[in-house]
């Protein structure tokens, strides 16, 4: 073993046992990497395996069984000793998996020296939660998160030595009520065990928390808000689980709960909705309005169906095409790097999310907040609309993996809006079969797609039943556009959709919040030969 000065340890290499054979293994501090291999001669098929020390989950003394200990050498040895290393192994789509590997040998000194070497590199890994505070919603979905989370999350938990306290909600705003009650400061994160609507309730306490500790009022659209240091965890166990598959790239407990062991973190914006000066919800996926918010509307009638109700419901909506007439005004987001029409998707440790938010401190540093807001141009569009979207991240799942925007960013301080103008029926199915398939969805005549930090949207109706709205829209943008006759549906208004709740206001303001929350995640990771390659020959060099 060789040591730093100082008596640090830096590197640990040893002959043991594995299976049948003696096995290379080495420890190296300095590039992080746990590595094994064959030292018998290279044939075709052999393995060279490594685990990044920041995987390894956990390290046990291990106790050999009978069979074991009556396989080969190991007869000779009255009793050999033994310890398990358990680590993140990564399969395809995403999927993660714990598994573990044994070693063992006939000096008890060395493995005492192996099972301390590795724990305390385990001990080192400050990010890694110790406390958590798990909610579980036992109706979710198919109304299976409690026996997903004991039999697949808990065990690993437990492995990882991480002490939880457990609350099974039992009505809704459960979990959002009791954290503004708890001691928060005893918990490294908090884990919500549901849907995307589960995840929403646990975002509006932390951020809700957050703010009245901090004295902000959430009701002033343009307050900066206070940042949430503590993360959340999510285990899927939902209809569609949206906002874990666009960050972690796949819908599975197993995965989530190994992201949230190894203490994971990945910002997220999110985006604050007012409607007169009074704050009405938090998003951070989809808030959409016309198609989207009236599918959301019908399915609410019918959730006896379950998940299918979605299916049934958006059909229904597509047939009726109903269309919205309105004015939509939104501030360009100038310091963003990228486009919602670049092909540059947002990946782990994305550049431009890093830039952006560099950028966006560095601008308002300059100019301040408040002069941020009231000095730079807005830009108007009247019209007829058949949707309208603000997503804060691409909105993926198995049924439409690229999601909404492709090219949307997890945490770059904007949002992509979507203006699905009036269009036929055919058109319209023309744009919807393109979330499920590879081709630009973006690339019709009745589209347009802007990157924008703020938005508002103001309905023609409600600029006859509103007249604060109407003041406001008279003031900064003129009168409404009177030349289009009125709209042939029996609907006047549509509902908005924020992340799977309706909202009760058609006209509304947004804003985006650059990072605002953190998430044990690390965002979807690129599946790179090159990487791989790189990585087999870093481990030809330690070894």
């Amino acid at each position: 073993m060789e040591r730093l000065p100082g008596g640090r340890r830096l590197r640990l290499a040893s002959s043991l046992g594995l299976g049948q054979r003696c096995w290379e293994v080495t420890l190296d501090e300095e590039r992080g990497l746990l590595a094994w291999r064959d030292p018998r001669p290279p044939r075709r098929g052999a393995d060279n395996c490594f685990v990044p020390t920041s995987e390894i989950i956990a390290v046990e003394e291990t106790e050999l069984n009978k069979k074991q200990r009556s396989i080969g050498k190991w007869q000779k040895m009255a009793k050999p000793h033994a310890f398990t290393v358990y680590y993140v192994k990564k399969a395809r789509n995403h999927r993660w998996r714990c598994r573990d590997v044994t070693f063992w040998c006939a000096d008890e000194y060395l493995c005492n020296q192996w099972i301390q070497a590795l724990k305390e590199l385990l001990e080192m890994q400050k990010c890694r939660p110790k406390q958590l505070l798990v909610y579980i919603n036992p109706y979710g979905g198919k109304r299976q998160g409690k026996r997903i989370y004991e039999q697949k999350v808990a065990p690993l938990f437990s492995l990882a030595s991480i002490s939880t306290d457990v609350i099974v909600t039992e009505h809704a705003n459960h979990a959002k009520d009791n954290l503004f009650e708890v001691n928060i400061n005893k918990y490294d994160g908090v884990v919500c065990v549901g849907g995307d609507g589960m995840f929403s309730e646990v975002m509006h306490g932390l951020i809700g928390r957050m703010q009245k500790d901090s004295g902000i009022d959430q009701n002033n659209p343009k307050a900066p808000l206070v940042q949430c240091n503590i993360r959340i965890g999510i285990i899927p166990a939902g209809s569609t689980d949206c906002v874990c598959y666009s960050t972690v790239g796949i819908s599975d407990p197993v995965t989530s709960a190994l992201h949230i062991i190894i203490g994971d973190c990945q910002p997220l914006d999110v985006s604050s909705v007012h409607h007169n000066n009074t704050f009405l919800k938090y998003a951070v996926s989809l808030l959409g309005y016309g198609f989207y918010g009236d599918v959301l509307k019908d399915s609410e009638k019918k959730r006896w169906m379950g998940p299918m109700r979605y299916d049934y419901s958006g059909f229904k909506t597509f047939l009726s095409h109903h269309y919205y007439e309105g004015t939509i005004s939104f501030q360009p987001a100038k310091h963003t790097l990228g486009s919602p029409r670049d092909k540059d998707s947002c990946r782990t440790g994305c550049y431009v999310c890093k830039e952006s938010e560099q950028q966006l401190a560095e601008q308002r540093k300059k100019c301040g907040f408040k002069h941020e807001e009231d000095e730079e141009e807005w830009k108007v569009i009247k019209g007829k609309f058949l949707a309208i979207n603000i997503v804060n991240m691409s909105c993926a799942c198995p049924r439409s993996p690229k999601g909404l925007s492709p090219a949307a960013h997890l945490a770059d301080g904007s949002a992509d809006l979507i203006l699905v103008r009036k269009c036929s029926r055919f058109d319209f199915l023309r744009y919807l079969v393109r979330h499920t398939n590879q081709h630009d969805q973006f690339d019709f005549s009745f589209v347009d797609v802007y990157r924008v930090k703020s938005f508002q949207f103001t309905s023609k109706l409600s600029e006859d039943n509103e007249s604060s709205v109407t003041d406001i829209g008279k003031k900064r943008f003129g009168q409404f556009c009177r030349d289009h006759p009125a709209c042939c549906c029996n609907i006047a208004n549509s509902t908005w959709n924020c992340d799977g709740e309706t909202l009760d206001s058609s006209a509304i303001e947004v804003r985006v919040h650059c990072q605002l929350m953190k998430l044990f995640a690390r965002g979807i990771e690129e599946n790179s030969k090159d990487e791989a390659a790189y990585s087999h020959s870093s481990i030809e060099q330690l070894l």
